[in-house]
This record gives structure tokens, sequence and C-alpha cells, in this order.
């Protein structure tokens, strides 16, 4: 038992990172063009140098959004992250890690809303760019979305141990 927390624990920690790095860095979309390759995130558009991500009007709502459910992912993590450790010593056994399946799995449907607005507003806006695809911080945030499921789910079945 105390080897499937360990385990738990560590992706835990990894996801949380994960969800950092794919939430900051800026290579969401990644095209090349005749200046080089460029990239797009959620904050900023970089090719040689990084600038204010141009967003139209009808689409800046879309991309608040995304923004603040990446954050709230964030925050969720790591809240649960603090609640499995304090519910790790605190509480007897059976009734151990209810809050911290549900925050984790809150943290799970916030990168769902997340990627899945980005993925349905922003997949296909990179103009002037050839060869367009997906960087590696959107391939992070599914896998975020992904470990965070599995931990949720962990969490709760692990309460009856």
């Amino acid at each position: 038992m105390l080897v499937l927390l360990a385990g738990i624990f560590v992706v835990h920690i990894a996801t949380v990172i994960m969800l950092f790095v794919s939430t900051i860095a800026n290579v969401w979309m990644v095209g090349s063009s005749s200046v080089g390759t460029i990239s797009t995130g959620l904050w900023l558009l970089c090719n040689k140098n990084c600038t204010q991500l141009p967003v139209s009007s009808q689409d800046e709502a879309s991309l608040k959004a995304v923004q603040a459910f990446m954050i709230l992912s964030i925050i969720f993590s790591v809240v649960a992250l603090v609640l499995f450790i304090i519910q790790l010593f605190t509480l007897e056994k059976g009734k151990r890690f209810y809050m911290t399946g549900a925050v984790m799995l809150i943290c799970w449907m916030c990168i769902l809303i997340a990627v899945s607005i980005y993925t349905a507003r922003f997949t296909d806006k990179m103009v002037s760019t050839i060869n367009p695809h997906h960087g590696y911080c959107f391939i992070l945030a599914w896998i975020c979305f992904c470990f965070s499921f599995i931990i949720g789910i962990l969490y709760l079945v692990l309460r009856k141990k």
C-alpha cells in the first residue's frame, strides 16, 4: 500500500509540474514561415522575439476562458496535493482521500474544458504558416488530463484501503 501511495504521489507531482509547463510555455501551436519557426501559446506569439498574442475580438473571450481554466486546473491540482498529504496523516482508514479525489476530478474537468475550447477555437488560427501542428504544451495538457482523471479515481478507490 505504501508503494502505491508513493507512486500516486510521484505521478501527482509530475502532473502539477506538467500543468505549470503547459500553461506557462508558449508552444501550443507551432508552424513554419519565411522568418523561421513560429509558436503560439496561451499568452504570447513567438518567432525570434515574443509579442502579445494577436486575438480577434470574437476569440478573446475563448482565450480568456482557456487561460482561466488552465490556471484553475493548476490551483486545484496543488490543493489536491496538499489535501492528500494532510489527509494521509490526519484521517483514519475508510475516510481518507474523499476530498482529494473530488478536487482532483475538478482539476480534470478544468483541463478538459480548457483544452476542448482551445481545440475548437484556435487549432486552425495560425495564418501565414506552413505545416501548422500542435506543440508539446498542447500534448502535455492532454497527458495531464489523463493523469488527473486516473489519479482522481485512484484517490476515490483508495479511501477504502
